[in-house]
């Protein structure tokens, strides 16, 4: 158990600046809700960076991959809010081309990250591939360009690759289905063990107070995402936030948690993950009266 440190003045709170993430976080960044008293710092980047400095302890809250929890989970639990779950869909392996097997061997697959889930489960599918880490939002025009004959991509992407030539070679998330009749959780917030667990709940509440704001005011929520929606029409950008951004959002339920850990097991096996991990979650509970 980490040693608790004094209550920090400022909760840094650090997630992708992508439109499901801004859709979560709007309430809490444009004081619409009850924050507990607490003053929070948002800081905005790429999934692996938030993955890395996460394993160097550097956030209060974070938005983390799942894979990633494996490596950093002596310093970080992860809360029950704040989930985004591929539900029968996930990151996608596209091409110019359709690939065989044999084939998808003999070449490198542009990867968004060691740490991220795209990464890991794209192992579990298949462990022999060969890949090359490449930031998210260059893949596909790096595979356009003839550079990678294959690419993983995650994100807006996944909605968006038809529209821009490419085929697809596996959905992870479909894949997955089809494999464990699960969804595939690709990720989640992580709050860091130091903080104590009553600092901790008094977080996961604000955080859980956000994400329904933004559901019952989805409207104002959106609008406010698009300006993170890379380009996307108003109409693709509200599908896009409906996948990662729903009821699953607000509880990682039984269920959930089974792919979690049967995920980060399945790692394990072939070799990508060093431990067995027990994947620790932690209820927010009930908000204190008065709340809003």
């Amino acid at each position: 158990m980490s040693e608790i440190k004094p209550a920090p003045a400022v909760i840094r709170v650090a997630h992708s600046p992508d439109s499901d993430d801004a859709f979560m976080f709007w309430a809490l960044a444009h004081h619409k809700i009850d924050a507990e008293g607490l003053t929070f710092e948002h800081i905005l980047t790429d999934i692996e960076t938030l993955n890395r400095e996460a394993l160097k302890g550097t956030y209060e809250l974070t938005a983390i991959s799942y894979h990633a929890y494996a490596h950093l989970h002596d310093k970080y639990a992860l809360l029950n809010v704040g989930s985004s779950v591929g539900d029968k869909y996930g990151p996608v392996l596209i091409a110019k081309k359709p690939l065989t097997r044999d084939e998808l061997t003999q070449i490198t697959v542009a990867v968004p990250g060691e740490m991220t889930t795209a990464y890991l489960a794209l192992k579990i599918w298949m462990p022999e591939l060969k890949t090359a880490v490449v930031p998210f939002d260059q893949i596909m025009e790096r595979v356009e360009s003839g550079e990678f004959a294959a690419g993983l991509i995650i994100h807006e992407g996944q909605l968006t690759y038809q529209q821009q030539g490419f085929v697809k070679i596996v959905d992870l998330g479909e894949w997955w289905f089809e494999e464990c009749n699960l969804t595939l959780p690709l990720g989640g917030n992580a709050i860091r063990r130091d903080l104590g667990p009553e600092m901790i709940q008094k977080i996961g509440r604000v955080l859980k107070r956000s994400i329904e704001h933004g559901l019952k005011h989805r409207e104002e929520a959106l609008e406010y995402a698009l300006q993170f929606a890379r380009g996307l029409d108003k109409k693709t950008a509200d599908a896009f936030v409906g996948m990662y951004v729903n009821e699953m959002t607000l509880d990682a339920d039984v269920e959930i948690r089974k792919a979690v850990k049967l995920l980060l097991w399945r790692g394990q096996a072939i070799g990508v993950i060093q431990d067995k991990i027990e994947p620790e979650f932690i209820d927010v509970l009930p908000e204190l009266a008065g709340s809003v």
